[in-house]
């Protein structure tokens, strides 16, 4: 194989990439959406009242949840959206073979090493707000039983 055949090669498995990325999947955000609405449905007993009584704060947990989630998955589509951009760009220099194109890349693919490392950064900020989240949650929801049992034994000693 040629150069010039390999870089067709890696220009075609790039537009398939591309579009990959650029159409997220609808059915696993109707999937995720749908079991959020379950889950939500499910804690009401038969009488339509909130069985646990803590509706509101849920759902602005929840809110909140979402709000940072989504957030992050946006910044980090930015990014691999300019590296879609940035690699495009390289591979049309190195297809010219213009000796100033050719001399250009070297900018270009830093660029993208640099955007690499700031999506990995902000996975990294993704994981740890999620999981600070979720355990913020455990806590106000492991007070909330703590203080129920307090007091239904009151309840009872009272008797």
């Amino acid at each position: 194989m040629t150069t010039l055949e390999s870089s067709s090669a890696v220009d075609s498995s790039m537009e398939d990439t591309s579009q990959t990325l650029t159409q997220p999947p609808n059915h696993t955000t109707t999937t995720t959406k749908t079991k959020a609405k379950n889950d939500y449905t499910n804690r009401f007993d038969g009488d339509g009242k909130n069985g646990n009584e803590e509706d509101d704060g849920d759902e602005e947990c929840d809110a909140e949840v979402w709000e940072t989630l989504s957030k992050s998955f946006r910044e980090v589509q930015s990014v691999l959206d300019q590296n879609r951009a940035l690699i495009q760009q390289v591979n049309e220099n190195h297809q010219s073979r213009i000796p100033d194109n050719l001399v250009k890349n070297v900018a270009l693919i830093r660029e993208i090493n640099g955007n690499v490392s700031k999506v990995m950064g902000l996975y990294s900020d993704l994981s740890v707000n999620f999981s600070t989240i979720v355990h913020q949650r455990r806590e106000i929801t492991g007070s909330k039983d703590s203080s129920n049992s307090d007091s239904s034994n009151k309840v009872d000693s009272m008797e």
